[in-house]
């Protein structure tokens, strides 16, 4: 039996506790023994939601709390809890104490209490006893079930978990494809898109002001500030990273929104068939905690903003064809030849 006990070191929770026995070995019981004085998150009020603990004190003296009384054990005293009753176990005396803890059924008890350990070793429980708030997170998502803060209810403290690491980690990107046809030759349209400071003339309420350091080429940067129907307003910095004069461009995005967004034109009989590939992350704090929640109103506010891109593109790029076509029906004893017409700001 000695050989199969494993000891634990959690030197900031203030313990040390040694694996006695494992399910494995016994009827479905796990038996630890924890010497020390339990501090932070140990010493507060906890449920274990589907295991009876039998608590036996070996040395020292201690007190268990629950059901609103309170319960001093001194050395072979012993009490149990019944499964589901938020108690506390605080030490009495001076010195460090033992107790033999068996828990019935053993169900997780094992991995959490190494997985505690491994938070003490890696830096993840602070000078107060307390796991850091992502450690926190992650311990009441994976071993809720085995013990937890008896307030609030297990439910809601996973709902804050899970809010916390959607703040605090990125989520999977949203991913938009839109299209759509213009009335405009595809030179026109082009002109549209890729002269960053027109977007606010004719992609109207949506951006307020843009900034550009020249005209689009690759590594040309500018700067957006833009808004949706949503309560928010969002500031990114785009940089082009491929462009076919006429047929496609891509830029890069950072800021508030982080990402990759590709505009493609297909000549068609009427025009210019337009495609827009948009893959972003939310990096903005409200962004990134409202995406859990507001993901398919996001995605309205997306749809939205294009639905705007639709209505303002078309005879923004028209109004484009038709000074080219007036400036290349006036007479000139020299008239330079342009591949892309010039766009009016």
């Amino acid at each position: 039996m000695s050989q199969a006990r494993k000891v634990l070191d959690m030197l900031p929770l203030g313990i040390r506790v040694e694996l006695l026995q494992s399910a494995v070995q016994t009827d479905d019981v796990a038996e630890i023994e924890v010497t020390g004085r339990p501090r932070g998150f140990l010493a507060q009020t906890h449920t274990h939601p589907a295991q009876v603990e039998r608590i036996e004190v070996v040395s020292g003296s201690m007190k268990v709390v629950m059901h609103g009384r309170e319960h001093v054990l001194g050395e072979g005293e012993s009490i149990e809890v019944p499964a589901g009753t938020p108690h506390r176990q605080i030490p009495l005396g001076d010195g460090p104490g033992t107790v033999r803890i068996q828990a019935r059924p053993a169900g997780r008890t094992e991995a959490f209490l190494k997985y505690l350990a491994e938070l003490c070793v890696t830096g993840q429980i602070n000078r107060l006893g307390f796991p850091r708030p992502l450690a926190a997170a992650e311990l009441v998502l994976e071993y809720g079930e085995s013990g937890h803060a008896s307030k609030p209810s297990l439910s809601v403290q996973r709902a804050l978990a899970r809010l916390l690491l959607n703040v605090a980690r990125p989520r999977r990107p949203y991913a938009f494809v839109d299209e759509w046809d213009v009335e405009a030759p595809p030179v026109a349209v082009f002109a549209a898109i890729a002269n960053a400071r027109s977007y606010p003339q004719w992609w109207r309420p949506v951006y307020i002001e843009v900034e550009s350091d020249g005209p689009a080429e690759v590594g040309r940067t500018s700067t957006q500030h833009f808004k949706g129907r949503l309560p928010y307003h969002l500031r990114t910095r785009s940089t082009v990273s491929a462009i076919v004069p006429g047929r496609s461009l891509t830029v890069e995005v950072e800021g508030d929104l982080r990402g990759r967004g590709t505009w493609t034109l297909t000549p068609t009989h009427e025009g210019t068939h337009v495609r827009f590939d948009w893959q972003v992350h939310a990096d903005r704090k409200l962004l990134r905690m409202l995406t859990p929640l507001l993901r398919p109103a996001l995605r309205a506010n997306h749809n939205w903003a294009i639905d705007r891109a639709m209505e303002g593109l078309q005879p923004y790029a028209q109004s484009i064809a038709a000074v080219a076509n007036t400036a290349a029906a006036t007479p000139t004893r020299t008239r330079p030849v342009a591949a892309v017409p010039a766009v009016p700001d």
